[in-house]
Formats: C-alpha cells, sequence, structure tokens
C-alpha cells in the first residue's frame, strides 16, 4: 500500500470511529474485515474522483478529440473542446461518455463510432445534432445492420448495459439524445442552461446540481445514476460550479444496498433512501470526501463487504 493511502485510510478510519462514537452507529463495518474492506474502497474511489480533476489540469492532445482516431477518449475530448472555447461541445461529449459508457473490453469504441459516424467526417457534433437531431436519428437507424454485423466489438459499459441503440423507441438512444436537446435548447446554450439553473436555484454549487439534477429528469434514459454521473462530471471538469448534494439513494441499488449495510448492518434493512441520503451527509461533515466518493465506495464495498476487490467498468 503507497504510503499516501496509507495516511488518507487513516484519515477516514479515524472520522469514521468519530462519527460511530458521536453522531451513529456503524454495524456494517463492526469487523475487521469489513471496515478495511469498505476504508480500501474509499481511498479507491478518492483516486477516482481526483484522477479526472488531474487529466483536466494536463495537455490534451487534439487526437483525444478525434473519433477517427484510436485514441479518442469523450472525456479528454471534452476538456480539449472547453480550452478551445468550445463549450457545448464539451458538455455534449460528456453525455455521450455518460450515456455510452466505457466497456471494460471494448473502451470507447461505441462512443467513437456514433459520435464519428462509424469512422466518416464529420461527426455528429453538438451544433449539428441540436439543429436537427431527427437527422441524426434517421442516420442511426440507417447504420443499425452496419453496427450489428460488421465484426466490430462496441458495447455499452457496465452501468449502461441495458440500454439500446434503437433510433426511434422511446427507451432507444435516439430517444436519450433527441430529449437532451430539448432539455438545452429553450436557453440557447449549455451555459445558458446552468445560468437560467442558477437563477433558480440561488447561489451555491450544491444547490445549482439539485436544480439541474431536477430538470434533467426530462431527458430519457437518464435516470438516478445517468443524472448523477453526467452532473458529477461536468462538475469535476469545472463545465459548472457544482458538486453533489446528496448522494441521491431514491432510485439507486447498489449504492442503497451499501448505505444500508452500512448504517443498519442488512443490506435488506427497511431504511428509507431520504434517512440514508440525510446521514450521508452527515456523515460526509466528518469525512470531507464528498458525495460521489461515498456514493461510489458504498455501491462497490457491498459487492464484497468482506475483502476489497477493485472495480473496473
Amino acid at each position: 500500500m503507497r504510503s499516501r493511502d496509507r495516511d488518507l485510510i487513516a484519515r477516514l478510519d479515524e472520522g469514521l470511529r468519530g462519527y460511530a462514537q458521536r453522531t451513529r452507529p456503524l454495524p456494517g463495518i463492526d469487523s475487521v474485515d469489513t471496515r478495511r474492506a469498505l476504508l480500501e474502497q474509499m481511498a479507491e474511489s478518492v483516486h477516482r474522483v481526483e484522477y479526472v480533476r488531474v487529466i483536466a489540469r494536463r495537455d490534451v492532445s487534439p487526437l483525444r478529440a478525434d473519433p477517427t482516431n484510436a485514441l479518442f477518449d469523450p472525456v479528454k475530448a471534452a476538456i480539449f473542446h472547453q480550452r478551445q472555447g468550445r463549450s457545448d461541445e464539451a458538455f455534449w461529449l460528456v453525455f455521450l461518455f455518460v450515456h455510452f459508457g466505457k466497456h471494460l473490453r471494448d473502451g470507447y469504441q461505441l462512443a467513437r463510432d456514433i459520435y464519428g459516424r462509424l469512422n466518416s467526417p464529420p461527426p455528429w457534433t453538438w451544433e449539428l445534432v441540436n439543429t436537427d437531431p431527427r437527422r441524426f436519428r434517421q442516420w442511426l437507424a440507417s447504420s443499425q445492420d452496419r453496427l450489428r454485423t460488421d465484426g466490430v466489438r462496441r458495447r455499452f459499459g457496465n452501468h449502461r448495459k441495458y440500454e439500446s441503440l434503437d433510433a426511434w423507441s422511446p427507451v432507444g438512444t435516439g430517444e436519450a439524445v433527441e430529449t437532451y436537446t430539448q432539455w438545452v435548447r429553450p436557453f440557447g446554450s449549455h451555459e445558458g442552461l446552468i445560468r437560467d439553473a442558477l437563477e433558480r436555484a440561488g447561489d451555491g454549487p450544491r444547490q445549482l446540481f439539485r436544480e439541474l439534477y431536477r430538470s434533467m429528469s426530462t431527458v430519457a434514459r437518464f435516470g438516478r445514476t445517468a443524472r448523477f454521473d453526467y452532473l458529477a462530471m461536468i462538475g469535476k471538469l469545472r463545465l459548472a460550479p457544482i458538486e453533489p448534494d446528496s448522494t441521491y439513494m431514491t432510485g439507486s441499488s447498489g449504492p442503497l444496498s451499501g448505505a444500508r449495510l452500512l448504517f443498519a448492518g442488512d443490506p435488506r434493512a427497511q431504511v428509507t433512501a431520504r434517512d440514508l441520503d440525510r446521514w450521508l451527509v452527515e456523515l460526509d461533515d466528518q469525512i470531507a470526501v464528498g458525495m460521489q466518493v461515498l456514493e461510489d465506495a458504498i455501491c462497490n464495498w457491498q459487492k464484497s463487504p468482506q475483502a476489497f476487490r477493485p472495480f473496473r467498468g
């Protein structure tokens, strides 16, 4: 274990013990093994969040923004476009990153092929899609045979494994893309959307996150996890001054089981999502890692509460 992890885990352990003693028991980590497993998942989640913040400060090659190149990476492409003053394209690429995800084996192949029109420039930029989303849907419909039969492995990421590439279904990619444009279009741009939400939410990164999370419910196929991941990512990339105000337990599965295990000692305990959200906010006041770290860590921890196992994809 690296020295920085030892220091981080020691700090987190002290915070968990203080919370359990002064605020609320944590029966899910009564044993040495469960406590150690959770602490290591927390450290892993901290590094995952920090990694995005680190790459947001580094130089980014334009090849990362080129879907005809194998180096394409939608997150790094978003950073690149933001630095070039193309903030709408940056937000759009974050949307594509979240909608398609990163497959453990295929990587970003699916996002790359859809954004890049199957290696046939020009790519489906925000300007093109927002101007005529039905044209995008028509292209997607006409490309179904090739997407299924050309022998290229392109799959949704683990969090999006139940999604569909269907162009016209109300639960397919075409609908997700068109309703996303409808979410943004009334405000002229993503920055206009953020300004409007700020006026309604009041000043503060957590209030703004909550308002955007609420308004994004109109985007098809962007339920609790996708909205949380999208907004958390635009915050980490500093595309908008936001940060999660809670873990948004309602509608979750893994995080909800993890929170119930932590606070009640049973992943099936009858504890409401609202109470768990409130308790996790209290816990973060003690350990100061942020809502995304807590959400990610308890979700992964409940899959293997007795021993740390790294989870990818």
